[in-house]
């Protein structure tokens, strides 16, 4: 060999074809894409191998304090290209299977993203994931290995359809299975209370439905740390897989029910709670995996020989979200009746472990349960619930015990337990922190003055940046000499030096032209739909939801569409690009995706404008695609109702690519408008205290419609048939028609500003002065690296110290 570089390509290559030799019997021209897929995937995961085994030793060699992240949702996306970018080895790797005929860029769309998330809650828990890892923090992500994830999302005719995802189809080639380490966890049954010989009080649970719970784990590689976290899945077993005695009866059903009932748990995120059976699912599936980790969390302390009294000292846990809220009551049921400690001393332990990050101010996300509900299936949590609830209550007036209590109105309120018991409880932006202290948690912030804190979220720029926009990467390092930036975002802050660096300037605007060209072709082959890469690409995704308010971009689309046909109007070519899931129960969600499907069949065939709007919807949006989305956009729509939205991380990841936000004063923007000033973000609409006021005094839409013709026509276009689809009584959802009830989200009291500043965003692209504002955004987009975040929770909640 010539050099160290040819070596490493050169085994490389042989443990290639030995994977495909030994596993599949194949040469590399013989065998399939997923089997090269797969020979790839186990070489790449032989290398981390290393670094996960020695992080591990090591943690439990030196007793470093370990975070236990417990989340409901973990939005990995693909691994292969994570792997290669965090061992630093794509090229090498790319280089050698260019040497055996195999394209490295073919090979990662085999890979399925993997089905273990949705939305933001879960994209965040994956940033952080590689966060930790990248900063050497000892963690172990904590949730459940989903058989078929939400669901694959189809357009058909204007329609979203849920398919299954079968992200499983042809096995995961990062996990371990550990079948060594199963938990059992329990159902229903009944409550044994006894004294034992001491004379203690004492509590079992007797003829319960008994689940085991199967961990997998996945390496999580951090980028240049030497260091490789956990993600530990669950999935549920029954401990009984087959009746052979029912079989020979001839119940063939019944033979395998036991095991379809269990294995239930774990086969779809959020299934449809709008029944009881549903709410039931989801209740197991929470206690399932909590339960399970808590468990193993005990196991591994004490394998390490340290005392129970004193695991506050070396395991901290965060509850991402109210979903994995029954973990408080679940490890005082393990405290207290397998370790037989007292009360007060297992709730010191509780309340030093857990903390709570809280994601929403949606009374329908901060989950309750119904007491029946819970007391029936779980019948020892609930009585820890109540004795917890009754001593928060007795120092509390009639008055307090209403708003704060955590069993109240018949049923659990799982934020409240939280708060209550958790010594950290923190928002995610600064404005979701304020209304949380002066509004939502105001009496729990005077009792606990300091409890509540904010982390404001962010992202990695391994897969946000170096992966998802390699050419923009390649940019920023050639700029500063160096590529430390990936684990030091703000030393990219002197790219403003650059504004008036016209070579500079002319590599970003050919960088962004290139992701578009690449989105552009994205667009061909999933859509069928041609789009001009020189127009305005305005983009829209997230999960869709009201207060997300893609209705409000719906409807301006609709204004300019007929600003151009009625008044004759010359606009900029502006390509309207959308991707959002509705959850499968969320009806109004569903008709807005069919509005924004009948929009692009009205402008993109209409002669008049096909050559200057085009509308895409694409679908079963998710990470993948994400990566080819948010680096050519243009313009980034942040534009929910102020108040609404915690944070957001879409936004960061828009910013980080160079777009400019068109959003309110909501979430992470009120932050993302201090770091930039009022010439770098287009900021509309009301603010927070204007939406209480509005929403005090009576908001009436009538008033809007009446007075704007703008807004009368794009509302009276929703039913006079003008769009195809059953859309017409959006316009009643819109005016207050359905009984009276009205468009909670205010759109129609923001059309006038929001058109406003996408008029004035619109002048203004294409111009040297674009590309300024571009430059600055991505300069001072280091505030929202994810590193800064968990640098954050670690200096003020979890103390962990590093590998």
């Amino acid at each position: 060999m010539d050099n160290k570089y040819d070596y490493e390509q050169e085994a490389i290559r042989q443990c290639v074809l030995g994977k495909l030799k030994r596993h599949f019997g194949r040469t590399p021209s013989e065998a399939t894409q997923l089997q090269l897929y797969k020979a790839v995937a186990m070489a790449v995961r032989d290398e981390i191998m290393e670094y996960w085994q020695s992080a591990s030793r090591r943690a439990e060699q030196n007793k470093n304090k370990v975070l236990y992240y417990l989340s409901l949702e973990f939005l990995m996306g693909r691994f292969l290209a994570s792997n290669l970018i965090a061992l630093e080895k794509y090229d090498l790797y790319s280089s050698a299977l260019a040497g055996l005929g195999i394209d490295l860029a073919k090979l990662e769309t085999v890979e399925q993203d993997a089905g273990l998330g949705n939305g933001g809650l879960g994209r965040l828990a994956a940033c952080f994931m590689d966060s930790l890892a990248s900063m050497g923090l000892p963690a172990i992500g904590c949730g459940i290995r989903y058989d078929f994830g939400l669901f694959r999302q189809k357009i058909v005719d204007g329609q979203q359809i849920e398919m299954p995802d079968n992200w499983l189809e042809n096995g995961c080639s990062w996990e371990i299975a550990r079948p060594e380490e199963q938990f059992e966890v329990l159902f229903y049954g009944n409550v044994r209370e006894y004294t034992d010989e001491t004379g203690r009080l004492c509590h079992s649970i007797e003829n319960a439905n008994k689940v085991l719970a199967m961990p997998y784990d996945i390496p999580i590689m951090g980028f240049r740390s030497g260091t490789a976290n956990t993600l530990r899945i669950w999935s549920a077993r029954s401990p009984q897989y087959f009746d052979m005695t029912y079989f020979g009866q001839g119940e063939y059903i019944r033979a395998s029910a036991e095991r379809e009932l269990a294995e239930t748990i774990s086969r779809v995120l959020y299934p449809n709670d709008s029944h009881n059976a549903g709410k039931s699912l989801r209740l197991q599936q929470q206690y399932f995996f909590t339960s399970a980790t808590l468990q193993y969390m005990l196991a591994r302390h004490k394998r390490m020989g340290l005392p129970v009294s004193a695991l506050a000292d070396y395991a901290a846990v965060q509850i991402n979200d109210t979903h994995p809220a029954i973990a408080i009551a679940e490890l005082m049921r393990l405290l207290l009746d397998q370790e037989r400690m007292g009360w007060d001393e297992a709730f010191d332990i509780c309340s030093r472990v857990f903390s709570y990050t809280n994601h929403t101010i949606m009374s329908e996300a901060l989950e309750k349960w119904p007491c029946y509900l819970v007391e029936n299936m779980l019948p020892r949590i609930y009585m820890i619930i109540c004795e917890i609830n009754r001593r928060f209550c007795s120092g509390l007036s009639p008055q307090q015990c209403q708003e704060m209590a955590p069993v109240a109105f018949s049923q659990v309120r799982m934020a409240n337990l939280c708060l209550a018991v958790c010594h950290k409880v923190n928002g995610v932006s600064e404005l979701h922190t304020k209304i949380l202290r002066d509004n939502l948690f105001a009496d729990f912030n005077r009792l606990y003055p300091g409890k509540i804190i904010s982390v404001t979220n962010g992202i990695t720029p391994r897969r946000w940046l170096l992966q998802a926009n390699p050419e923009l990467a390649g940019l920023i390092s050639g700029t500063l000499g160096t590529a430390d930036w990936v684990n030091d975002m703000q030393s990219i802050a002197v790219l403003e030096q650059q504004l008036d660096n016209d070579g500079f300037l002319d590599s970003l605007a050919k960088i962004k032209r290139n992701n578009k060209l690449r989105l552009a072709e994205y667009i061909k082959q999933n859509n069928g739909i041609i789009v001009d890469p020189d127009s305005i690409f305005d983009i829209q995704v997230k999960r869709l939801h009201e207060y997300k308010r893609q209705l409000l971009n719906a409807l301006h689309i609709l204004h300019l569409y007929f600003d151009i046909t009625q008044n004759g109007a010359v606009h900029k070519s502006h390509t309207f690009v959308f991707g959002a899931k509705a959850s499968p129960g969320y009806v109004r969600a569903k008709q807005i995706i069919s509005l924004i499907c009948s929009i692009a069949d009205l402008v993109n065939s209409d002669p008049r404008t096909r050559d200057v709007l085009k509308v895409v919807f694409i679908e079963n949006y998710g990470v993948s695609n994400a990566q080819v989305i948010i680096p050519a956009s243009d313009i980034s729509q942040q534009i929910s109702l102020a108040g609404k939205e915690a944070s957001g991380t879409g936004n960061m990841k828009f910013m980080m690519n160079g777009a400019l936000t068109v959003g309110t004063m909501d979430g992470a923007n009120v932050e993302m408008h201090r770091l930039l000033g009022d010439e770098n973000i287009f900021i509309f609409g009301m603010r927070a205290p204007e939406v209480i006021g509005l929403q005090a005094s009576g908001y009436n839409p009538q008033q809007y419609y009446q007075d704007d013709i703008r807004i009368r026509n794009v509302v009276d276009a929703l039913a006079d048939g003008t769009l195809k689809g059953n859309v017409a009584s959006i316009k009643d959802y819109l005016l207050g028609g359905e009984g009276g009830y009205a468009d909670p989200y205010m759109c129609l009291k923001d059309f006038g500003s929001y058109a406003a500043v996408m008029e004035e965003a619109e002048k203004l692209f294409g111009s040297r002065e674009w590309l300024k504002k571009s430059l600055i955004n991505i300069a001072r987009s280091w505030y929202f690296s994810s590193d800064r975040s968990i640098a954050e929770y670690n200096e003020k909640i979890w103390k962990l110290t590093q590998l």
